[in-house]
């Protein structure tokens, strides 16, 4: 017998979810726009005063908008209800931006590094005032957008993204107001791409374990924060459980993890009630919030399809 078992969340955790993508949509919307009037003005200025520096971040800027603006239409499409043809829904679209981020910051890390190894063999002229005002100005606006995300960062993958594109800009202009300052009393030009190889340097190593994670999920990895080995000392500890295989844990979404497996109960089944418990236990426990559980009385073999040498051991 198989048991399907969805949480349906009382009235008030509806609310709250509501509430919660409410002000993801504000804080997505508020970055945008901040954003968006921010890289004009950078552009404007970079042409005015000849300074290809701030059009380039200005370009970077640009990067970081569509970013956003993937990530919101992610956050929008995983709350869909599933149908016959997304039977999950589309919840996996947040691990899709999530990736795409990652992927949007190391290429945009990679065209700042190249632009930057060009000028050292001949650093051009910077207009340091402006450069630094306007380099200033983006501390502000990518400081603020930064802080917009930063409550949903710690447990959604895909808001860290946001969150990591804005921080990662915040560090971006604070160096360039550095260089700017040191270039307005010296003429030291070649500091303007040392500074800018810097950062990348600070970017590639914050946006790796976006990467990584994003990548995992990405492969229906089980998720970071899920260790298989205790689920599988759990569920074998269950009252009347003699084995398990068939184990599968993976992430439907930045936040969502699902679960299957087969557990072999001599006795057969235990009753829904006992069934409920423990979908309500690897729901609190390991935070699987979506669990199918097949129950076996163990009187014929099964084994794995993708791992037929093994019964008991998850894949």
């Amino acid at each position: 017998m198989t048991t399907h078992h969805h949480h349906h969340h009382a009235h008030s955790d509806n609310h709250q979810q509501h509430n919660d993508l409410n002000k993801q949509g504000l804080a997505f919307a508020g970055a945008i726009i901040l954003n968006t009037v921010f890289l004009i003005i950078e552009f404007s200025y970079g042409f005015i005063a000849n300074s290809t520096a701030l059009m380039a971040d200005a370009g970077h800027n640009l990067s970081d908008v569509l970013g956003l603006l993937l990530a919101w239409g992610a956050a929008i499409l995983s709350r869909k209800l599933p149908n016959e043809r997304y039977t999950y829904g589309l919840r996996s679209t947040s691990i899709m931006a999530a990736l795409a981020n990652a992927m949007f910051l190391l290429i945009a890390c990679g065209a700042i590094a190249w632009e930057a190894l060009h000028r050292f063999s001949q650093p051009p002229l910077v207009a340091g005032l402006t450069v630094t005002v306007v380099a200033a100005i983006g501390i502000v606006i990518n400081g603020c957008s930064a802080w917009l995300f930063v409550k949903g960062s710690s447990h959604d993958l895909n808001i860290r993204g946001a969150f990591l594109h804005m921080a990662a800009d915040a560090i971006v202009s604070l160096g360039v107001v550095l260089a700017g300052i040191a270039m307005l009393y010296t003429d030291w030009y070649w500091l303007d791409p040392a500074i800018s190889l810097l950062i990348v340097m600070v970017i590639v190593i914050s946006t790796w374990g976006l990467l990584r994670e994003s990548m995992q999920l990405a492969l229906v990895a089980v998720p970071a924060h899920i260790e298989v080995s205790e689920v599988i000392t759990y569920l074998r500890q269950c009252q009347g459980v003699t084995d398990i295989h068939d184990l599968h844990v993976w992430g439907m979404s930045t936040t969502e993890s699902a679960l299957t497996t087969h557990l072999v109960m001599p006795a057969g089944y235990p009753g829904d009630a006992y069934m409920d418990a423990i979908v309500k236990t690897l729901k609190e426990r390991y935070s699987i919030q979506h669990c199918t559980l097949q129950v076996e009385q163990g009187t014929t073999h099964h084994a794995c399809a993708l791992h037929a040498n093994s019964t008991a051991h998850p894949h």
